[in-house]
């Protein structure tokens, strides 16, 4: 059972790392981009979430879920540096 689930923790985990290190590479390289804009891409990213109706499968479900656990974790992290938990 263990084989059964360990490729969508691998998935996860790479899927999670590799949104991450183009969420920082974007926040360096971009001055236009903001908090607000991100938020925008993780709204988009529940309702793709919510608009399951036809079934993506495992596969797609566990990297949506990273993804969007991902902006989450980031946007997060900038608010706190920034000293602001509302919106930018």
């Amino acid at each position: 059972m263990g084989n059964s689930v360990e490729w969508q923790d691998i998935t996860y985990k790479e899927t999670f790392e590799e949104e991450t290190r183009g969420l920082i590479r974007r926040r360096q390289t971009d001055s236009c981009c903001k908090v607000g804009d991100l938020e925008g891409i993780l709204n988009s990213l529940y309702i793709m979430d919510g608009a399951d109706w036809v079934g993506r499968g495992s596969l797609q479900d566990t990297i949506l879920s990273a993804r969007i656990a991902a902006y989450e974790r980031f946007i997060a992290q900038w608010k706190a540096e920034d000293g602001n938990p509302g919106n930018l």
